[in-house]
């Protein structure tokens, strides 16, 4: 699954959510934002945002980066982006761990 079938889910579970007016992306200078409008605290955004996250993170190996960034009336503002792990592609000759000669 590539990471913008990710975030369609993931918006697709925002606007299915009851306490959520509406739920916009935008890329702002290539970083993304979700635009939220809701009645409801901000802390139970919070979870909403952490629960949807995290099913669409299940089974794949991605992290959440999430930043409150503002509120303005009923909208709040988050910069919110799933990271892929880096990996090596090259051995360094160090001996390390997770070297790519371990990879099969």
């Amino acid at each position: 699954m590539s990471l913008e079938n990710v975030w369609n889910k993931f918006l697709e579970l925002l606007e299915e959510n009851p306490k959520i007016k509406s739920v916009i992306k935008k890329n702002i200078t290539n970083l993304p934002f979700i635009y939220v409008q809701s009645n409801v605290m901000h802390q139970e955004i919070d979870l909403i945002l952490k629960s949807a996250a995290m099913t669409v993170m299940k089974g794949k190996r991605l992290t959440l980066e999430m930043v409150y960034v503002r509120k303005t009336e009923d909208t709040y503002v988050y910069r919110l982006r799933f990271l892929v792990p880096s990996e090596k592609m090259f051995c360094c000759g160090n001996g390390c761990m997770d070297c790519i000669r371990f990879k099969t």
